[in-house]
């Protein structure tokens, strides 16, 4: 495969004809590897003194086989969306060129005029990945160390045919639980608001952060700057793409509870939520959203609901199971540094 290292941000437009086709028919093909996500993170919330680096790998009639998109900070290179914001990451490849992509991705890694980089974190790759495996080959076939540590879980909800069947997976406290809150919001009137394309969609993002700020002390201070424009940048690309899936719980004409999903190859990516604790707290809205985004998910025939990454124990009281991401730690030899 021929290779090219693009430097800096301009990569994004010049690779943006091309990147999606190959991303959505990649190893990790998920939100996170589009090109609008990849370049929203890296102008938003890009780390002080990092550089981003772009390696491509074509065939020989100059098709586009490889996208590895990465960061170097301090000498250590990552992934670009590494690691707080980014659920899913890993070398955007077909299945079937996986070895060579990763292969021709890795020698440009390693090239004398490549920017230097002692170690390579790699973080939020996807249990089932290929990369797995093809890295410490690499590794070792060119005198690194590799090590794989558990990242996080992201628990998933495997969707049934219809809500009842869903709701017969759950234990008897929590299906009960589930209906009782939503009898309970239901004879309060609360209203399922889904944004359309032809919403207001900034005012609408902007009310999805009011409430995240809402929702605990670690949100409001979480939300920064960066990341409201994060969140703005892609809901806007999402919405042209027909993925962004903005939901609110609203009583009495006040929203109350939020989710930012997408809703991306038949599954709902839960992307972070918002809740007004103070606003109609006896009404449970945060779970009452929840149970109506499984509810809708299972109406429109979606195969799978991700909650993404962290185990918080709400997760698993709606019928989640754990799936893994993992860290590859790479680190070149003191005596080779490039």
């Amino acid at each position: 495969m021929l290779t090219k290292h693009l430097n800096g941000a301009a990569a994004f437009a010049e690779l943006a004809a091309e990147w999606d086709e190959l991303a959505s028919q990649g190893i990790t093909d998920t939100p996170f590897q589009t090109c609008a996500y990849q370049e929203a993170w890296w102008q938003h919330l890009q780390p002080p003194e990092a550089d981003l680096h772009t390696v491509t790998a074509r065939t020989e009639d100059g098709r586009l086989a490889a996208i590895g998109c990465f960061y170097i900070v301090e000498g250590v290179l990552h992934f670009n969306g590494c690691v707080e914001e980014t659920d899913y990451l890993d070398l955007i490849v077909r299945a079937e060129e996986a070895e060579a992509g990763w292969t021709a991705v890795f020698q440009q890694l390693l090239q004398p005029d490549f920017p230097h980089w002692h170690t390579a974190r790699l973080c939020n790759i996807p249990a089932t990945s290929p990369t797995r495996r093809l890295l410490p080959q690499l590794a070792q076939a060119n005198g690194l160390d590799c090590q794989e540590e558990l990242a996080e879980v992201c628990p998933i909800i495997a969707l049934p045919a219809t809500f009842d069947a869903y709701l017969d997976l759950l234990d008897s406290k929590q299906r009960r639980e589930v209906q009782r809150k939503l009898r309970r919001a239901a004879g309060a009137d609360a209203q399922l608001i889904i944004v359309g394309p032809d919403d207001d969609l900034p005012q609408a993002v902007d009310d999805f952060l009011a409430l995240l700020q809402r929702s605990t002390f670690e949100k409001r201070d979480w939300l920064t700057d960066g990341r409201r424009a994060v969140f703005h940048q892609v809901a806007q690309s999402a919405m042209a793409a027909g993925t962004l899936q903005l939901m609110f719980i609203e009583v009495n004409n006040q929203k109350a509870a939020a989710l930012f999903n997408f809703d991306y190859r038949d599954r709902i990516w839960v992307y972070n939520s918002g809740l007004d604790p103070e606003a109609f707290g006896a009404l449970s809205l945060g779970v009452v959203l929840t149970a109506k985004a499984i509810e809708h998910a299972i109406e429109n025939g979606r195969a799978d609901f991700d909650f993404l990454r962290g185990n918080e124990t709400y997760k698993y009281r709606f019928g989640a199971q754990d799936t893994e991401i993992f860290r590859l730690t790479l680190t070149r030899p003191a005596d080779n540094p490039q």
